[in-house]
């Protein structure tokens, strides 16, 4: 409809994008470096630790994310099943709670206005907006997760963009450690995407309302879903964090 309206307007794609610059010198030497290792005893290694990043939430709960937001959060819930029916109406799923963050709110939702939900995806620097969310903001929303018994999956990929003084960790903020898994990854900051390396923070304090901690079923699922990064990859994201 709105290319009808404006037809000569140029569209700009906030999905997900693809890096305009190779990896640094640094990063391909040391995956080099690695790769001529592999073919010595002495360099050899085997299977790397197992741990990995994957949805832990089963089917059939409730999500909530931020609109707009990265497509990958809705897809991967649409494909294990959370989502429920679309609704062509509304141009959204019924399962699905949109947290509008739009200029007329600060970029936040009005967290008073969104039901209970299990998972809470906040990505923050957001994608597409680019709002960094506040010291304040953070707190309103991990208290929110605590009266409501929700796990805030927060997204930090874009965090070395910070310049400010807003958190580039959601564990700055009291009391997230308790209901905060943090993501992030090397495809931002490092120019990692197409070599795939990320990160996951499931801390030992975040419990299921029967008080058995979640890091263990996370342990487990990644042992049996995922046998670790590639060892050349690991390599090239270690490279990336030295001076």
């Amino acid at each position: 409809m709105h290319l009808d309206m404006y037809p000569h307007a140029n569209v700009i794609d906030l999905g997900i994008g693809d890096t305009t610059q190779p990896l640094i010198t640094i990063v391909t030497s040391s995956m080099v470096d690695f790769v001529h290792g592999l073919s010595t005893a002495t360099g050899y290694k085997g299977y790397g630790p197992e741990q990995g990043e994957k949805l832990l939430m089963g089917p059939n709960l409730k999500i909530a994310v931020q609109d707009p937001s990265f497509p990958a959060y809705i897809d991967s819930s649409v494909i294990i099943g959370q989502a429920a029916k679309f609704v062509d109406k509304a141009g959204k799923y019924k399962n699905i709670e949109y947290m509008t963050c739009g200029p007329q709110s600060d970029f936040f939702p009005d967290l008073p206005t969104i039901s209970r939900t299990e998972p809470i995806f906040f990505n923050s620097p957001n994608n597409p907006t680019g709002h960094a969310a506040t010291r304040k903001q953070l707190e309103q929303l991990v208290d929110f997760a605590k009266v409501n018994g929700s796990i805030i999956i927060f997204d930090s990929a874009y965090s070395a963009y910070v310049t400010d003084d807003s958190p580039k960790s959601i564990y700055e903020t009291p009391g997230a450690r308790e209901v905060a898994i943090e993501v992030s990854s090397f495809s931002k900051f490092a120019g990692f995407t197409g070599v795939r390396l990320g990160w996951t923070v499931v801390l030992e304090e975040i419990l299921y309302s029967n008080g058995f901690p979640v890091v263990l079923d996370f342990n487990r699922i990644m042992c049996t879903c995922f046998n670790g990064a590639s060892n050349i990859t690991q390599a090239g994201g270690l490279a990336s964090l030295s001076p």
